[in-house]
């Protein structure tokens, strides 16, 4: 089979499970996991054909996938795939450019560079920012971090470069009681052991209490959240961010999808002030609805940004605008591709409606649960939508009944130290009449046996 053979073939497969998004198992069944072991063979001595290979990934793969890219996935706020999105990265996968600078991709950077300008302008972000296409919220957060201590060291007369942390200037990261792992994850990675980290206190909501706020100063690393992976609640900006800068402190905003409430009509009041901060990551893959690998890190200070990430070499030399020295990755695919294809596709108007529909269906998602008989255990604010029982112990017994109906699927998680299970309302696909089936479908199985 030739290479343009073998893509249609690929193309006409991929099309197939897409068509069946809407009718596909939200979790695979077993006999489709059992299939998985039909990829446990040796390594080829000789190689296998290609169509065959195709054929394989496919009949054992697809049967296999969650379906995140349906409608009725609630499970780690993760949103479908915009078909302008996923046909965007298509073109950049045909491409195959090295999107590091403008000599390795002249397209690649020029639609990059409007879709950095957009996003700032979409979120109410400094302008001036500077932002680095990067692959999760997990990494940004480690890119921003990275600039948040270079500079503060650089404050206090230390030359991080060239000097390293051997006899540094302390510095201080201040992180919520209810911080997302991959926000611990970055600061372990950076040299802060898991006991230095200064915890600040929450409230009942998931939010930092003002009023109980450690002690901010020139060497604070102040890590704030928008959206609680849980609750999906918002750290009181408005009170803390001032704080913060009168104190010289850096505050990075961990906002993987809360952070696109800035875009909504309805629940922009929740990120009041966040513009206020240093930097911020947010995640594509999320309420963005564009395929995985997809993060922005945005610093206010570009040369904070490109400062700490900067990588030029005597064999690929470029300036600070260039994606190289803005992110971890060196060799890098255009990420920020599918990001201009979303945004010029839906448009201002388009995003909010996204934002503010999703908002919607999980208020009515938790009124449907409660009237079942379930306790909703937070404020819906956003889109998380976080449950128990009477018994709580039962709750992982139905999330288990819902996977194994196929119908739904969503996960399990510990809610101030109480089981609980969490749904999350994030995909373009998913509509009302999708929310109506979930909550008869747990309205079903929440029922006296």
């Amino acid at each position: 089979m030739n290479e343009l053979d073998l893509l249609a073939d690929a193309d006409a497969r991929a099309r197939h499970f897409v068509a069946g998004c809407d009718s596909r198992r939200a979790f695979p069944a077993q006999a489709a996991l059992d299939a998985l072991s039909g990829f446990d063979e040796a390594l080829p001595v000789g190689g296998r054909p290609e169509a065959e290979t195709l054929a394989l990934l496919d009949d054992l793969g697809s049967p296999a996938a969650v379906a995140g890219n349906g409608p009725r996935y609630f499970g780690f706020v993760v949103g479908a795939s915009l078909p302008v999105a996923a046909a965007a990265e298509r073109m950049v996968l045909a491409w195959d450019q090295s999107a590091s600078t403008k000599t390795g991709g002249p397209g690649a950077a020029a639609i990059e560079t409007v879709a950095a300008r957009w996003l700032l302008d979409i979120l109410d972000l400094p302008r001036q920012s500077g932002v680095g296409f990067g692959t999760s919220a997990s990494a940004c957060g480690l890119v921003c971090l990275t600039a948040a201590r270079r500079t503060l060291l650089a404050r206090q007369g230390w030359d991080f470069d060239r000097d390293g942390l051997s006899g540094a200037p302390a510095i201080r990261a201040v992180v919520s009681e209810k911080a997302h792992v991959t926000m611990i994850k970055a600061l372990r990675v950076l040299g802060f052991g898991t006991g230095q980290l200064i915890v600040a206190p929450t409230d009942a909501r998931g939010r930092i209490d003002p009023a109980r706020l450690p002690m901010l100063d020139d060497r604070t690393i102040l890590c704030l959240q928008a959206g609680e992976v849980n609750s999906g609640e918002f750290d009181p900006f408005d009170e803390i961010i001032p704080r913060a800068r009168a104190a010289g402190s850096w505050v990075h905003v961990d906002g993987a999808f809360g952070l696109w409430a800035r875009a909504s009509r309805h629940a922009r009041h929740l990120a009041s002030r966040i513009e206020g901060a240093d930097s911020w990551t947010v995640d594509g893959h999320k309420w963005l609805n564009t395929p995985y690998d997809c993060a922005m890190a945005i610093c206010r200070d570009e040369t904070a940004l490109t400062g700490a990430m900067d990588s030029d070499a005597s064999y690929s030399r470029a300036g600070p605008e260039a994606q190289k020295n803005r992110t971890l990755e060196f060799s890098r695919r255009a990420r920020g591709v599918a990001i201009w294809a979303a945004l010029r596709s839906l448009g201002r108007d388009g995003v909010a409606a996204l934002v503010d529909r999703h908002c919607r269906q999980a208020r009515r998602l938790a009124e449907g649960l409660s009237g079942a008989g379930y306790r909703v255990l937070n404020d819906v604010v956003l889109n998380q939508v976080l449950i128990t029982t009477d018994d709580p112990e039962r709750i992982a017994l139905i999330q288990a009944a819902a996977a194994h109906s196929g119908q739904i699927w969503f996960g399990t998680t510990l809610w101030q130290g109480q089981p609980a299970a969490r749904l999350s309302v994030c995909s373009w696909r998913t509509t009302d009449a999708d929310i109506e089936a979930a909550i008869a479908l747990l309205a079903d199985l929440n029922r006296p046996q």
